[in-house]
């Protein structure tokens, strides 16, 4: 079963810039496809490339703004609203940056880690204790 429906999904390719979308793919190739890099980052632990990953990833080829940045849209250990747990990383709310309220959350596992259920779990458990995460995600794509 599809993550989108195949119209939906088809809808929104069409609505992209392919510029843009080929920009970014030969960014992402310049980095993510250097093996050197790849070889760095299967021996690198989690927790000491997550900025890096999220820099790379989501500001130097997405174009989002990491906190400390001025008008930042992303956020590395993003707390959930009920309890002491984190997500690796937040996009957040271009209207309500200084609320914190997160649009998507960000879970990393190292390149080692197999059991891939335990991923999807914990990353939709930390979606669920964002208040109006999903909701304000479709509102974005929306636009």
């Amino acid at each position: 079963m599809s993550f989108f429906q195949k119209s939906v999904l088809n809808k929104y390719l069409r609505e992209l810039d392919k510029t843009a979308v080929d920009t970014a793919f030969e960014k992402y190739k310049s980095y993510f496809h250097n093996p050197v890099i790849q070889q760095n980052i299967r021996e690198s632990k989690e927790e000491q490339y997550q900025e890096g990953f999220l820099r790379e990833l989501f500001v130097n080829i997405l174009g989002y703004t990491i906190n400390p940045n001025p008008d930042y849209n992303l956020t590395t250990e993003f707390k959930n609203q009920t309890g002491a747990k984190k997500a690796d990383g937040a996009i957040l709310n271009p209207d309500n940056k200084s609320g914190g309220k997160a649009v998507g959350v960000i879970e990393l596992k190292s390149t080692k880690t197999k059991d891939l259920e335990k991923v999807r779990q914990q990353a939709f458990d930390y979606k669920a204790n964002q208040e109006g995460c999903a909701s304000a995600w479709r509102e974005d794509f929306r636009q």
